[in-house]
């Protein structure tokens, strides 16, 4: 989901993956660098709640529609708490510097915030290692989705709660596929025939990839039976007793890149040192590549796809069950020893609350995680939403599977780019699988 300070220097907005993303920057990798690149903005106020939380790069003096959303959740949690929010804010530069993913496991494992702002393979194990309070007693928690409170709850224990609920879909340049006489692909096998198509017309790659955003394609063919066939629980079930394998469900996932690789859909060796958006949206925005893969805030916001100079459409990934959203869970976690862990709970609170989330969702146009807040979206992402809105979709970060998804899928996607192999990657899911197994035994 998205998340920014409130001060009144001008921020970029985060990316963040559940994103969240909202907005959610779907990081996941794990490189080392230094932590240059981090911003504390501190209050003298002496009765304090310190925020950590990602944040984007962008053009200067363009309106931040997300970060005013956020803000004023968090004013109208100052304002009835009579507390401030101080924020610490990292992006990485590119892709040389550790992740925000990084810095925030380093701060959270020695108690630096009381809040942080979480993916979902950093919540995950965050969770397991006991640095996250159960967040189940909350007031707002009764009003959550249920598909939030699945993909959220570890061991028992709610441990992170979003102001949006992340939907990734394809950002597709309806024009050029008018201009070629092409309809929207449902299925993988269409995907192909399209890019063929674009390819032979002097499109030399259609796929705008970045080294964050792939995974998408594979969680939607992975699962799309699993979410979607009527018997999840039991699928899972099998998943975490070792009775199936991961690897089966993401060798076609796999395959289907490979493909596209092999057939310069997509350019590897650029995808895999692309920061999100800033790797491909020149391209894209200039309709030079007709294809993208980005978060539903993306078609809201100047900073990103908001404004286009044709007609833009946002669909699902092609799946064997046709165009699949993928959603994966980002939140807030409040550290387990939090310097100001029950001023940081209600905090929280008030920003998830009913009242607050009718704000976020109001300003920033996203699916919010409150089952009493609904939006009417923007016309480009009506594809996409009228899928969600038939319960079609993959969540793409699920607690209770014994092997987090989202990160550990995009870090082996990356191992592809770089030149592994389909088996060299199923193995990794297979070596995963073991160690859980392992691990609950």
């Amino acid at each position: 989901m998205k998340f920014f300070g409130k001060s009144g220097i001008s921020k970029p907005e985060i990316i963040c993956t559940v994103g969240m993303l909202v907005f959610i920057i779907a990081g996941c990798g794990k490189n080392g660098g230094s932590d240059n690149n981090l911003i504390i903005l501190e209050n003298e106020e002496k009765q304090v709640v310190n925020l950590f939380s990602p944040m984007e790069k962008t053009e200067a003096n363009v309106e931040n529609v997300a970060r005013s959303a956020a803000d004023k959740t968090v004013m109208l949690a100052e304002e009835k708490l009579g507390l401030t929010v101080d924020y610490v804010t990292y992006t990485a530069e590119d892709y040389q510097d550790k992740t925000y993913d990084d810095v925030t496991l380093d701060r959270a494992r020695n108690d630096m915030d009381d809040l942080y702002l979480l993916n979902p393979d950093t919540l995950r194990i965050l969770a397991e290692e006991g640095k996250l309070k159960d967040l189940s007693g909350l007031e707002c928690t009764k009003n959550l989705r249920d598909v939030v409170k699945a993909a959220n709850v570890v061991d028992g224990k709610l441990v992170a709660i979003p102001q949006e609920v992340v939907a990734y879909g394809l950002f597709v340049n309806k024009d050029m596929f008018d201009r070629y006489n092409l309809e929207l692909p449902q299925t993988p096998e269409e995907f192909l025939e399209c890019c063929r198509v674009f390819q032979e017309n002097g499109i030399e790659t259609p796929v705008g990839a970045n080294r964050w955003w792939l995974e998408t394609f594979v969680l939607a063919q992975a699962y799309a039976d699993l979410y979607n066939g009527g018997n999840t629980a039991a699928e899972i079930e099998a998943l975490n007793s070792g009775e199936s394998k991961y690897s089966d469900y993401m060798r076609p996932g796999f395959e289907f890149l490979q493909e596209m690789i092999d057939k310069g859909y997509v350019d590897a060796e650029k995808a895999l040192v692309s920061e999100a958006i800033e790797g491909e949206g020149e391209d894209f925005l200039a309709q030079k590549t007709p294809i993208v893969m980005a978060y539903w805030g993306a078609a809201n916001t100047d900073t990103a796809y908001g404004k286009t100079d044709f007609e833009m459409l946002v669909i699902g990934f092609p799946s064997s069950r046709g165009q699949m959203p993928v959603m994966p869970m980002t939140g807030f976690g409040v550290g387990i020893n939090a310097e100001h862990g029950e001023d940081a709970m209600a905090v929280l609170d008030i920003m998830t609350s009913d009242e607050a989330l009718q704000i976020y969702a109001e300003t920033n146009r996203v699916i919010s995680p409150s089952k009493n807040v609904e939006v009417e979206c923007v016309a480009a992402l009506k594809p996409l939403n009228d899928r969600i809105q038939e319960n079609v979709y993959v969540i793409g970060s699920n607690a209770s599977m014994n092997v987090e998804q989202w990160g550990n899928t995009c870090l082996i996607v990356r191992d592809l780019l770089g030149g592994a192999t389909v088996d060299e990657c199923m193995a990794q899911f297979d070596r995963l699988q073991e160690e859980a197994l392992n691990k609950n035994n």
